[in-house]
């Protein structure tokens, strides 16, 4: 009998199943970057979990939540989170090694631990508030006002968001029909990408708003003289912690504090506020609040002109009603001065030959020819002498 100096696969591959589950016997707690999830119609979950550093994947692997776990095993983190479970996201998970003949190395999920989730996006949340108040850069934007009568609007938000739709019905079709012009810089609103198109869409606004600058503008906190814009209104309606953990990114920060016209942030969420919202000029819950506070600005400045309105309106009555009391004591005067009235009471009035009244004896001469006027005629007279 001629002795193998091989093996058939299958016995490989069982030496390979004997070696890597007794080398891992019993459940392990493995932290790993969710890749992929794909939920099947049979009630089994599969995923594949990797870990990777700055440039490369180090390593990947196939993982399986089977049917009887998957519900209560979902269901915990998404009530945990606020959102499903989803690519992008880290997890300590606590599995069992499993090696298949067929498929190879796989991880079964028994359990998942979601604390260290919430905890890293606390964590750089903390991190990007500390970096933004050493740069001194928290404070920037509360510096701006707005004008009296904010108009124009440049809004940033997903064009479909159920968000900027309730926004701008609440802005446009106000109780007073106050106008205002809302221009739309559409933008992605969560995830990784959210950052970057943010201030993409932040950097084209900023060209509108001061004209004649490069298409890299560079913010600053100053003013922009010019602007198109009286503000900038970054939207999202509501969301869970991971969907809205964007809005603690350090570079999206710096550039709403760095921005050179005042920006107002309405990320619907109840539980906490974002750095974003922190380093805002202002911030509000819900893109309706956000509506109601620039509404109740101009009802403020409508107000006021009303209330300034009735002061001039009473100033000038009044004003009016001192000039006609002074008028009617000129006429009376006038009235009471009418040589007419004194005829007509039986006084007489004398005047020389040139119409010149003779309030004395000693206007008139002998030979001088005079006039008495009464009320119901003239006499022609000659002065022959005075008594």
């Amino acid at each position: 009998m001629i002795e193998q100096d091989y093996l058939e696969l299958l016995e490989l591959q069982q030496i390979i199943k004997e070696g890597v589950e007794d080398a891992v016997p019993e459940a392990v707690r493995v932290r790993a970057e969710v890749a992929s999830v794909q939920q099947r119609t049979n009630g089994h979950c599969y995923l594949e979990l990797c870990q990777s550093d700055e440039r490369t994947q180090l390593a990947k692997v196939r993982a399986i939540i089977w049917r009887s776990q998957a519900a209560e095993i979902l269901g915990k983190f998404a009530e945990a989170t606020g959102a499903p479970l989803q690519p992008g996201v880290a997890v300590i998970f606590e599995v069992k090694v499993n090696y298949s003949e067929l498929y190879g190395v796989s991880l079964i999920i028994e359990d998942i631990d979601v604390t260290s989730t919430i905890g890293e996006a606390e964590l750089r949340r903390r991190r990007t508030l500390d970096r933004l108040e050493k740069e001194g850069l928290l404070e920037l934007q509360k510096e701006f006002a707005l004008p009296p009568v904010p108009y124009s609007l440049a809004v940033i938000s997903a064009p479909d968001a159920a968000g900027y739709g309730d926004f701008r019905r609440h802005l446009l079709e106000n109780e007073y029909g106050f106008a205002f012009d809302v221009t739309l810089f559409p933008a992605t609103m969560q995830g990784e990408g959210a950052p970057a198109s943010i201030i993409a869409a932040l950097e084209k606004i900023l060209p509108v708003a001061a004209p004649g600058q490069n298409d890299s503008v560079s913010c600053h906190p100053e003013r922009s003289e010019g602007s198109n814009f009286d503000a900038i209104l970054i939207l999202r309606g509501g969301g869970s912690s991971l969907d809205l953990a964007c809005f603690d990114d350090y570079d999206l920060c710096a550039a709403i504090a760095r921005c050179p016209l005042p920006v107002f942030t309405a990320i619907g969420h109840d539980r906490d506020e974002h750095a974003a919202d922190l380093v805002a000029c202002g911030s509000v819950k819900t893109p309706t609040a956000l509506a109601d506070m620039f509404i109740d600005a101009v009802a403020a400045e409508d107000e006021c002109i009303s209330s300034f309105q009735n002061r001039l309106r009473l100033a000038f009555s009044a004003k009016l009603a001192v000039l006609d009391a002074a008028v009617s004591r000129l006429e009376t005067r006038i009235t009471a001065a009418n040589p007419r009235l004194l005829l007509e009471r039986g006084y007489t009035l004398v005047t020389n030959d040139k119409g010149t009244i003779l309030k004395l004896a000693a206007d008139a001469a002998a030979g001088d020819r005079i006039k008495v006027l009464y009320k119901d005629g003239t006499l022609n007279c000659t002065v022959n002498g005075k008594v």
